[in-house]
């Protein structure tokens, strides 16, 4: 039996949980998210805790388990507490400016690069170089955050790109002096 899959899913106060065959709905304080599960696990709610069961003891049915169990939780989780990931900027002249609810991105490109923030994600300028990605759904806040990441993604000799505020990047040195 899968360690993670056994444990229940405790439903705070303030939270409804909706549970419709192979599809939950979870809404809180911060908002809604609904997701559809894979097939061979059950969900049901008791005593206040979304329990997940799987079908049968297949491999396939086996791994979802888990899976399914931390998908449910990170939705409570989301909904109560939201979730944010922040990115840094650094070269020079790189910058980020706020447009309505998308932001703008200098990064060394000919001209700036239009980020649009999809439904239920929030984009804030903390300043010209941090950008926060927050909101309900921790799988498309992670996409987002990566989706910027991508445009210009940190390079290994001067460091200059879009980062994670955590992430280290590895340094390259760059050629040596002929003598």
């Amino acid at each position: 039996m899968s360690r993670i899959g056994k444990q229940p899913v405790p439903v705070p106060d303030g939270v409804d949980v909706t549970i419709d065959g192979l599809t939950i709905t979870v809404k809180g304080p911060r908002g809604e998210v609904t997701s559809t599960m894979p097939e061979g696990v059950a969900m049901a709610l008791e005593d206040g805790e979304v329990v997940v069961t799987r079908d049968s003891d297949l491999q396939d049915h086996r791994a979802r388990h888990g899976l399914v169990r931390s998908l449910v939780f990170n939705m409570v989780e989301g909904v109560t507490k939201g979730y944010e990931k922040k990115l840094e900027m650094v070269g020079v002249g790189y910058r980020a400016t706020k447009r309505g609810s998308d932001i703008e991105l200098q990064v060394g490109f000919s001209h700036p690069v239009m980020v649009e923030a999809p439904e239920g994600i929030e984009l804030t300028v903390d300043d010209q170089t941090s950008i926060t990605v927050a909101g309900v759904d921790k799988v498309v806040v992670g996409q987002v955050a990566a989706n910027i990441r991508k445009i210009r993604p940190p390079e290994p000799y001067k460091g200059k790109g879009i980062k994670y505020i955590d992430e280290r990047i590895r340094r390259k040195a760059g050629k040596a002096a002929a003598r």
